[in-house]
This record gives C-alpha cells, sequence and structure tokens, in this order.
C-alpha cells in the first residue's frame, strides 16, 4: 500500500513540477512522462495483487479529523479500477505529450500551459477514490477529482462554450456530491463511525438502505452521466483538451460506477430485488437515451461524450442483473451480470479513449471538431483512419473486438432472467433487452456515420483536404488501446479471470463455478444457457472468408477500364464538388426523424429559394433536450436566486456578521444534542 501512496505522491510533487515551470520547453516531456511512470507503477502492482491474491492492503494515515483519520484500503475490487484508471493514465499521457507539441505552435494554441499542473492532480484524485477506506476520505478525495477535472476544462476558457460548460459542471458536480455526503451520513447514523468497515459492520435498515440506493444512483450517476443528470457531460467532456477529454469520458465515469458498486454491493449489505430493478431501469434509459443524442450531434466530440452516456446505460443494466441475481440467491448468475459489467467498463475505456484520440487527431489536423467540414481523411490521414475504424468497430460491438465480448456476456445474464421468480423482474429483464439490442443497432449506425462522414468521401472543407497525419507520440498513444481492443476481443478469458477475486467479494462467485476446466482461449461461463464464444475461432473465419472473397473477386472480375459518369446524388452530370456528399445531417435524417421527432421534438427547417434567386438552399435542425428542460432549467434558475441572495452577505456590518455565527453556534449545538439523544 505504500508503493501505491508514494505514486500519488509523486503525481503531486509532478504537479508542483509543472506549475513551477510551465514555460520552460522540457516541462511537458517531465510532467506527461513522470505521470506516465506512476500510473504505470499503480496499474503493475493492482494486476499483481489481482493475481496473486492476499489480503487487502491497507494504512492509516494520520491526517484529515482528528478522531477519524484517513483510512486507506486497497482490494480486489479498488485493484480491478486502479488497472482501468491507471491504464488510462498511461495512454492519455502519451498522447498528450504529443497533442501538446503539435498544438503549441499551431493554429489553436498551446493549450497545455494551464493543463501540466492539473493532469497529475486529476489523475491522483482518481487514484484516491479508489483507495479511500472511509467517509471523510472518500469524499475529500471526489471533490478532489471533480475540482481538478473542472479547471480542465476550464483551461479552454478562450472557447466561448466553456464557461457555460465549466458552469453547469460545477453545479451537477456539487449536486454529485451533496447526494453522495447525504448517503454515507445515512450509512453511518446509527453508529457514528465512518469507515467503512464499521459501515459495513452495521447495515442499515430497510428504509435507510431505500435512501442510500436512491442517494448512490443520483449522486453517483450524476457524475457517470445517467439521464437525466447526464445533461453537464457532452457539454463539458469536449470543452477539455482531447486527452483530458479521454481521461474524462473513458475513465472518471468508472470512478462513478466503483462508487455504485462500492456502496451497492459492499457497504450495503444483503440486496433488495427492487435496487436492481430501478438500477436497471435508468440503465435502460440511459442507453437509448444517450444513443439518441449522438445520432443528432455533429461535432465529433460531442457525439462521442453523448455515446460514453450510452455504454454508461449498458454498464448500469449490468449492475442492475447482478443485484437481481444476488437478492435472488443465485451467486453465479450474478458473477456472470457482474463480470458482464467490469469487462465493459475496461472495453469502453479502451475504445471511448481511442476514438476521442482520433478526435483530437482531427482536430489537430483539420482545426475542426464538426463532421461537415471533414471528409476524405482516409487519404491524408491512414494510420488515424484504419485505428479509429478499429475504435468504431469496437464500439459498434462487431467480433472479433473486445465490445462484442461485453455485449455478448451482457445478454448471457439476460437470457438467465427464467431463472427468477419475480413476474414483475422477468418482464422488465426482458424489456431492458430489447432496449439494450436497440441502442447496440443504434449505436452502430451512429459510428458508421461518424466514420463514413469523416474519413470516407471527399473533404469537405480545404483544411480537411490539406490535412497531414499526426506526429509519432499521438499515433502511438491511439496504438495501445486498438491493440488491446483487438487481444480482449479474441482472448477475454484471461482477463475474466484476473477480475475472479472481485467478483467473490462482492457476490462469493465466480462466472466458471462449477467448470472443471476452462481453457485460457475459450470462454464458456457455467451461467451462459450452453453458449460460448472463441475468439482465435472468430477471428480465423473471418480472416479466411475475407481472403476467400478477395480472391473470388480478383479472379472473377474483368481487368479492363470501364469509364463512366458517377452518379451525383440527383444531379446533373458528374459535378466534383463535396457538396453533392451527403452530410453529417441528411445522413441521420431518416433516424433523426423516426424517434428524434418525438422524443426531442426535432424539427428539419428548408430555406429553399424560389426560381431565379442565386441564395443557396440551406437546412436547420432544432431539437430539445428534455432532460435540460426539466432538470437544468429549473436548477440553475434555483442556483441563481440562490447566489443572489447570498451575495448580500458580503455587504453585512460587523455586528450582523457576529450575530450570524451566534445563531450557527446555536443550530449545531441543538443539532449535537438531538442526535446524542
Amino acid at each position: 500500500m505504500g508503493l501505491v501512496v508514494s505514486a500519488i505522491v509523486f503525481l503531486f510533487a509532478v504537479a508542483v513540477v509543472g506549475a513551477a515551470a510551465r514555460r520552460l520547453p522540457q516541462v511537458s516531456t517531465v510532467v506527461y512522462g513522470g505521470t506516465a511512470s506512476a500510473c504505470a507503477l499503480i496499474a503493475l502492482w493492482a494486476a499483481l495483487r489481482l493475481a496473486g491474491g492476499g489480503p487487502d492492503a491497507t494504512l492509516v494515515l494520520p491526517v484529515g479529523l482528528p478522531w477519524i483519520q484517513a483510512h486507506l484500503r486497497a482490494d480486489a475490487l479498488s485493484a480491478v479500477f486502479l488497472i482501468v484508471v491507471n491504464l488510462g493514465g498511461i495512454t492519455a499521457s502519451l498522447f498528450g505529450w504529443g497533442y501538446e507539441r503539435a498544438h503549441r505552435d499551431s493554429h489553436s494554441g498551446s493549450q497545455d500551459g494551464p493543463v501540466l499542473p492539473l493532469y497529475p492532480l486529476f489523475l491522483a484524485g482518481m487514484n484516491m477514490v479508489l483507495i479511500a477506506a472511509d467517509a471523510f476520505t472518500f469524499l475529500l478525495s471526489w471533490e478532489f477529482m471533480s475540482l481538478a477535472s473542472w479547471l480542465l476544462v476550464l483551461s479552454t476558457h478562450q472557447e466561448p462554450e466553456t464557461p457555460k460548460a465549466a458552469r453547469l459542471y460545477i453545479i451537477m458536480a456539487s449536486f454529485g456530491t451533496a447526494c453522495l455526503l447525504l448517503a454515507f451520513g445515512v450509512l453511518a447514523t446509527a453508529h457514528g463511525d465512518y469507515s467503512f468497515a464499521a459501515i459495513r459492520a452495521h447495515a442499515p435498515e430497510a428504509g435507510a438502505a431505500a435512501l442510500v440506493v436512491v442517494l448512490i444512483l443520483l449522486g453517483a450517476g450524476s457524475k457517470a452521466g445517467l439521464v437525466p443528470l447526464h445533461v453537464w457531460l457532452p457539454l463539458a467532456h469536449p470543452a477539455a483538451p482531447s486527452h483530458v477529454s479521454a481521461l474524462m469520458s473513458g475513465v472518471m465515469t468508472k470512478v462513478a460506477v466503483y462508487a455504485m458498486i462500492r456502496v451497492l454491493f459492499d457497504l450495503l449489505g444483503e440486496p433488495e430485488w427492487w435496487w436492481g430493478g430501478v438500477t436497471m431501469g435508468f440503465g435502460a434509459l440511459t442507453a437509448v437515451m444517450g444513443v439518441l443524442y449522438a445520432l443528432m450531434q455533429d461535432d465529433v466530440k460531442r457525439l462521442l461524450a453523448y455515446s460514453t452516456v450510452e455504454n454508461i446505460g449498458a454498464i448500469v443494466i449490468a449492475l442492475g442483473l447482478a443485484l437481481v441475481f444476488k437478492a435472488a440467491h443465485t451467486p453465479v448468475i450474478a458473477a456472470l451480470a457482474l463480470a458482464a459489467a467490469l469487462l465493459h467498463v475496461v472495453n469502453h475505456s479502451l475504445f471511448k479513449s481511442l476514438l476521442f484520440f482520433a478526435a483530437g487527431a482531427m482536430l489537430t489536423a483539420t482545426g475542426s471538431r464538426d463532421l461537415n467540414r471533414l471528409g476524405g481523411l482516409i487519404h491524408r490521414m491512414p494510420t488515424t483512419a484504419v485505428l479509429a475504424l478499429i475504435g468504431a468497430a469496437a464500439i459498434s460491438a462487431l467480433p472479433p473486438l473486445n465490445g462484442f465480448v461485453g455485449e455478448w456476456l451482457l445478454f448471457q445474464a439476460i437470457l438467465n432472467a427464467p431463472a427468477l421468480s419475480e413476474w414483475s423482474l422477468k418482464i422488465e429483464i426482458a424489456v431492458v433487452g430489447a432496449a439494450l439490442a436497440l441502442a447496440t443497432a443504434l449505436a452502430g449506425a451512429c459510428f458508421v456515420r461518424l466514420y463514413g462522414i469523416a474519413f470516407l468521401g471527399r473533404p469537405r472543407s480545404r483544411a480537411a483536404g490539406e490535412a497531414v497525419e499526426v506526429g509519432r507520440a499521438m499515433r502511438l498513444g491511439m496504438a495501445v488501446p486498438a491493440v488491446l481492443c483487438v487481444v480482449l476481443g479474441v482472448l477475454p478469458t484471461p482477463l475474466i479471470r484476473l477480475f475472479e477475486p472481485a467478483l467473490r467479494l462482492l457476490v462469493e462467485a465466480g462466472p466458471f463455478d462449477g467448470r472443471a476446466y476452462q481453457p485460457w482461449f475459450w470462454l464458456a461461463p457455467t451461467s451462459a444457457i450452453g453458449n460460448s464464444y472463441n475468439g482465435l475461432i472468430m477471428l480465423v473465419v473471418i480472416a479466411l472468408l475475407s481472403v476467400v472473397l478477395v480472391l473470388g473477386i480478383h479472379r472473377k472480375a474483368s481487368d479492363r477500364v470501364r469509364w463512366s459518369i458517377p452518379w451525383g446524388c440527383g444531379f446533373d452530370g458528374p459535378d466534383p464538388a463535396a457538396v453533392t456528399q451527403y452530410t453529417a445531417s441528411s445522413f441521420g435524417q431518416p433516424i433523426r426523424r423516426a424517434f428524434g421527432s418525438t422524443v426531442f421534438r426535432a424539427r428539419d427547417h428548408v430555406d429553399m429559394p424560389v426560381p431565379g434567386d442565386t441564395r443557396p438552399a440551406r437546412l436547420s435542425v432544432t431539437w430539445t433536450d428534455p432532460a435540460w428542460v426539466v432538470v437544468v432549467e429549473p436548477l440553475s434558475r434555483a442556483v441563481g436566486w440562490l447566489a443572489e441572495k447570498a451575495n448580500r452577505l458580503q455587504f453585512l456590518t460587523i455586528r450582523r456578521y457576529l450575530t450570524l455565527m451566534f445563531l450557527a453556534l446555536v443550530v449545531l449545538l441543538v443539532m449535537v444534542a438531538v442526535t446524542q439523544r
């Protein structure tokens, strides 16, 4: 445990170096190199901890509140998420180093001045959350993580949308922390001890447990991006530099998932069946709404941020299934669902980081995030195009990549619904399964749209036509998660085996219990209804069929050169102009009209000039986020009203300040007297 704490302290030291010497040209190498080294050390420690077993690592530091101190503990669950966080930190550091060098003298200017000291602090805060073993340390680390990420969002304050995004983010982060504070207060009320060990030993009553479940879904769900608390995410994640966006979307949201798992599976004791039902309902709504949001976006980074909402929904569905099966005393099926959740946590951190890196590469090369100003980049940026294709195929759950394995494992858990006795749950799981299938299909359409518009066709702007491939460090930062997407898709069983200590800690079973032997290249969980998955066979079959198809086409096709007029999208004659291509808006129009016209009140407005008018025709699309109307606008008005009222406090006299302090002391004494009675 001392090794992990030392690495976190080293991250703080790197931040000090970044702040003190940020004007030196070599400081970015020191900051990103030191951060990657610390993250690699923690990730290696966590992997060895999971592989070797042994007792939990614990440490008590004489800091914090005098009667609580700081309790630190790294068990198997912490180790799983330490790997996720720090693997993301390694790849983001590598990409960020190249990104900073590329932007230093580019048209966008250097964005890493304020980023350098905050970047290692952000990773330190996430690591601190994962090893916290008491409520005070957990909440302090959580707030530290939130504030560091908020300041990273503000690092691009020159952009017009950043102040709005940062303001909404800090409001939602404060709301989430308040919910978590109340949840831990309820958990510790009966005994007054805020250590996790004491909370485990004193399980709350049914009413208190129900309140904690709601507060955790609100508090951690707002950070993860559960609908309708997702509204800050598509504004704040794109506002940050691309490697920070990758950490926020691919990694920080998983820290919120860790908070859900820690409380719901560990601290609350034996679950009730309805906990899982409510959790699955939130997950299904989040998955479907998230991908529908993404399909209507033309900004690449905002599209990816909304896609994170969809993937968080899939993870939360898996957590709900695990809670249901754990409450039904079927631990092997619960282990299957929880294994699907943890596997998707790892998978999403990889392919979402890869896609945000690809978005950063496109922004570096073209200066634009607008899909309608890209196109044809496969010829100008071939390496980025191949790596982005792997990420798009993985997030679309295409075999034999890691996204497919996670979805397959989740559907295996859904197919076990007949093992439950509650008919209401059987019906809900069937509906949730259909919603997940719809979200998966729409995700495929979403990333066909993203990849086709950005990389295929003709360039839609001069910048896209003059783009050049990004530097070696940025390409290497994209290549690492791309390779892992392939490896974990072909060989997922060793990773699931690595998760087994965490699964046994939370549901007291493993997904392979009852099987005498499980080959490392074959995935056949005990409760998978007789189904199995072999990524190696699937990879070989796909490769052979591709070779046969290519050879067959070349043998049967004519080698004569044929000339013809290409189809001009309804225009007379061959027009080489890029405006004759499908745009991002036109590509998504059928789905937008089928789903968005009712859910989002999406409308197409066409400005068609009369004959003789030389103005070009214009298409504009408007839509409304229901969560913005229901959640954000009332909350923003309430915060603005409170801020205006609180602003008067700075103009009071000394006598009134003393009166307020006296009244506050009286209120606190009354509260202590009531709680001690």
